[in-house]
């Protein structure tokens, strides 16, 4: 089998333990003249890495998040490749090959997702509690007490008022909904989470501060993050490595400062050029946890 290092140019490989391998995965959409909306994309994520996916609007970063996760639908397809996820244990699952049942057990309880425009993905009729609960009550096996203190559990460590799962979304504001969406993505402790474009709706002192929360709870619970948005200088900030998508392609991977001290594909350079420079102190606030402006 070819290396993944000589598939994707200047690829990095994970500094940790590998927890997935996606392998030459190309998802087709059977339209009236089929299109490729990804060919071949190869990457590995590693056990507690944030890896970023970047690309402009189109480039198919959704639908390969949606392809791993087994998410799809008509006219879309898996058209070839292959998707491993590697357990704690030791043990592999080839998540394309899981029948309806044992997919829906390994959703949410090691691999969920924020989905794009997530502050609209709440019921706006049911509170954040009773929405909690649904997901609990779907893949765990919980008294009604034990679910509703694990909701105040994860609602506690994403900053969220416990007293809010009585609350109906248009009561919280912007920052708090997204909140509430990954504390429901952590509700059964997954392994992996994708997050497709989780901050893009909020104004930027909210985003810094969801950001900076993604990234604690990274470091405290150890799971690995894929990060799923067009805003390359985002990632730059909080991302591990960096995957470059272009018309479907996987066209550059590498860490994070080598991207940015010197890309390889002149997608990225170009990418790199529409934002304003990110040197001097301010380049890494939120990796390295400190704020120039408190400093």
């Amino acid at each position: 089998m070819t290396a993944l290092t000589d598939r994707v140019p200047h690829a990095a490989v994970p500094a940790r333990r590998p927890v997935l391998t996606v392998t030459d995965l190309t998802v087709v959409y059977d339209v009236e003249e089929p299109v490729t909306a990804v060919k071949d994309a190869s990457l590995q994520l590693g056990r507690g890495e944030i890896l970023g996916l970047a690309g402009e609007s189109g480039c198919g970063k959704t639908t390969l998040a949606y392809a791993i996760n087994r998410l799809h639908q008509p006219p879309a397809r898996i058209a070839s490749g292959s998707v491993v996820f590697h357990d704690r244990d030791g043990g592999d699952v080839d998540l394309l090959g899981l029948d309806d049942e044992p997919l829906r057990r390994f959703r949410w309880s090691q691999l969920s997702m924020v989905f794009q425009g997530a502050m609209n993905s709440l019921n706006p009729v049911r509170t954040i509690g009773a929405q909690l609960d649904d997901t609990l009550r779907a893949h765990a096996r919980m008294s009604r007490a034990q679910r509703r203190e694990r909701s105040a559990e994860v609602l506690t460590r994403v900053g969220v008022d416990p007293g809010r799962l009585r609350s109906y979304p248009h009561e919280l504001s912007g920052g708090m909904r997204q909140r509430v969406m990954i504390a429901m993505a952590m509700l059964l402790e997954p392994q992996i989470m994708i997050m497709d474009e989780p901050t893009t709706a909020l104004d930027v002192v909210v985003q810094r501060e969801i950001l900076r929360e993604i990234v604690r709870l990274r470091d405290e619970l150890d799971f690995a993050v894929v990060f799923i948005t067009h805003d390359l200088p985002l990632l730059l900030e909080i991302s591990d490595r960096i995957a470059v998508m272009l018309a479907g392609e996987i066209v550059e991977l590498e860490t994070a400062a080598q991207l940015h001290r010197s890309p390889a594909h002149p997608y990225t350079r170009r990418l790199l050029g529409s934002f304003p420079s990110l040197s001097g102190e301010r380049g890494a606030f939120i990796r390295d946890g400190v704020d120039p402006e408190e400093s």
